[in-house]
């Protein structure tokens, strides 16, 4: 892997957990307030899309969604799928290529 497309991937995933993180914070002070929120759908793909940890930390930094259980074991399950990817991906590159 070239060394661009290694910086280019941890600039991408710091940005999407910044963004993921913000993203919960934004929605919980939203909710504070009744005024139109963030779908349920919206702030579990953007954990899909690699900003778990920065879901998780909004979670537990917010207290959002805290309850909810799709969230509580949704995003563990998700940040487990994707440390799982990057082991076998590394694994793939390292031993078997």
């Amino acid at each position: 892997m070239s060394q661009y497309l290694f910086y280019a991937i941890l600039i991408y995933l710091a940005a999407i957990n910044i963004v993921a993180f913000f993203l919960y914070g934004i929605d919980k002070w939203k909710a504070k307030r009744n005024k139109w929120r963030i779908t349920e759908a919206r702030l579990l793909w953007i954990a899909v899309a690699g900003g778990s940890i920065g879901a998780l930390l909004g979670m537990k930094v917010w207290h959002h969604k805290t309850q909810h259980a799709k969230f509580r074991f949704g995003l563990p399950a998700i940040l487990f799928l994707q440390l799982a990817a990057v082991l076998a991906a590394g694994y793939y590159y390292f031993f078997v290529n």
